[in-house]
């Protein structure tokens, strides 16, 4: 059984995870993503959902296609045209007078610092690629098993839980190598239709090994635990 497929199976994810990687150029047979999305975060959706599509093995976007996005942008290291500038400006400075975000934030925001050349999207089970990141979706007692699993293989992130934006999770993990949960943000929920109890893990790909054999550890750790604690639960209801 592929990595991918383990982690379905331990967590019983309703998602697929993906693989996202970032290249100078496309590789050959992988297609370029056929329209460009409102938000960089929609092309996560669209390769979890690629596995049961003819485009099964992924896509890649240029830099234009995250336009619509200026956050994403940002995050991903994508020089924006002087008009998306000014449009991640204004809306910089909307989120600041919403108190929705401090200036002294946008600093400390993660981002790619490397040139962009394309982003590639795949679900994980069936990547041609070696990602650098691989993004769990779940809901919040499979996202507890991860902490738990990472916490225990010494991958968690100095940022255990991030924040918005959901996108800086990517640049993130990538910078140590480790591993982080993301709560989601407003516009990423809006954006990707994740649920209201979904959040994410992003796993550098190079610790996804370590990650899913101290996950198996911590899953059979918790259903042995469960049956104590309702066993606990039981006998104090029966006195």
């Amino acid at each position: 059984m592929n990595v991918a497929d383990r982690i379905v199976e331990l967590l019983d994810l309703a998602t697929p995870p993906v693989a996202i990687a970032f290249r100078d150029s496309a590789p050959a047979g992988i297609p370029r993503v056929a329209e460009a999305a409102v938000s960089g975060c929609s092309y996560w959706r669209q390769a979890a959902e690629a596995r049961q599509a003819a485009e099964g093995r992924g896509f890649y976007t240029e830099a234009s296609d995250h336009f619509g996005c200026p956050v994403g942008c940002h995050t991903h290291g994508i020089d924006l045209p002087l008009e998306k500038a000014k449009e991640l400006e204004g809306l910089v400075g909307t989120m600041v007078e919403l108190k929705y975000l401090r200036m002294e934030e946008v600093e400390g925001i993660p981002r790619r610092t490397e040139p962009f050349g394309v982003a590639l999207y795949a679900p994980l089970a069936a990547a041609s690629f070696e990602p650098d990141v691989v993004l769990i979706t779940g809901n919040a007692k499979q996202m507890m098993l991860l902490a738990e699993a990472a916490h225990a293989a010494g991958i968690s992130s100095e940022a255990s839980v991030m924040g918005r934006p959901t996108c800086a999770a990517i640049p993130a993990v990538m910078g140590s190598e480790g591993a982080t949960l993301n709560l989601g943000c407003i516009g990423n929920r809006v954006y990707t239709g994740l649920a209201d109890d979904e959040l994410y893990c992003a796993v550098a790909a190079g610790r996804l090994e370590v990650l899913v054999e101290s996950l198996t550890t911590i899953v059979h750790a918790n259903r042995e635990l469960e049956k104590f604690h309702r066993g606990r639960v039981s006998r104090a209801a029966s006195q």
